[in-house]
């Protein structure tokens, strides 16, 4: 298998500038990035550091101004909104602070529609539905509405509904930003299970340090560029941050 084809992600000399009245802001500097299949990243540091730029780029949001994005080996740069919309669809998975679910569906149904937009047949939906609330343990859950359910328990319909097409990478953007610290540790054990036992390629954008604690690679950015990146050993979900 080529390098390529082991890597998720792939950014190569990405940089990002946003034109502004005053002056252009460079919120990603010539940046330079690559993702294994499997791995669970965090991307810290402060705020404006980069760090929901890079995922909104990763994940066919926004553009890059220099340089070359690659997902599951595919090249975002230059791709039509249409093809980037299919690439969301069918590969990408996001979780995003604010949950984004639709307030008149049920927690089932808000799972169950994004197989409906890749036009998954009704009997295929049913079942895999079942699967990933079942994974998420929120079965009991599952005809309750997003204003029947608290911030951990909408987060976790979140992370079902992302993980129901079997994306090759979750994507999450502060995802403890709204819950307690109790929630956000069951979150993240929920996480690093889909990461060890399905191989799920997690990146996270936080400044939560629980949340670093679970990754297996910790990615520091400031100014946007990449100042420091650890492999972290197991076991060093419990250990205390550098």
């Amino acid at each position: 298998m080529s390098g390529e084809e082991q890597s998720v992600v792939r950014c190569v000399g990405v940089s990002r500038i946003y034109e502004q009245a005053a002056a252009p802001v460079r919120a990603l500097r010539n940046l330079d990035f690559e993702m294994a299949r499997g791995d669970f990243v965090s991307l810290v540091g402060p705020s404006g550091s980069g760090k929901s730029t890079l995922l909104n780029l990763i994940g066919g949001l926004d553009q890059a101004t220099e340089g070359e994005v690659f997902v599951d080996g595919v090249a975002l740069t230059g791709l039509n909104q249409t093809r980037l919309a299919d690439m969301r669809l069918h590969k990408i998975g996001f979780v995003f602070q604010s949950y984004n679910l639709i307030p008149v569906l049920s927690a089932r149904e808000n799972v169950e529609f994004i197989l409906q937009l890749q036009g998954v047949r009704s009997a295929v939906r049913t079942q895999r539905t079942s699967e990933a609330l079942a994974a998420l343990a929120i079965e009991a859950l599952a005809h309750r509405r997003p204003a029947e359910l608290s911030g951990g328990q909408q987060q976790r319909v979140a992370i079902a509904r992302a993980i129901v097409t079997n994306p090759v990478l979750l994507l999450a953007d502060e995802p403890s930003a709204n819950l307690d610290s109790a929630a956000t540790g069951e979150l993240l054990k929920l996480l690093r299970r889909l990461n060890d036992e399905r191989g799920l390629s997690i990146l996270t954008a936080t400044h939560d340090p629980l949340v670093m604690r679970y990754a297996k690679r910790r990615m520091r950015l400031r100014d946007g560029a990449i100042v420091k990146d650890s492999a972290l050993s197991p076991g060093t979900a419990t250990d205390p941050m550098p």
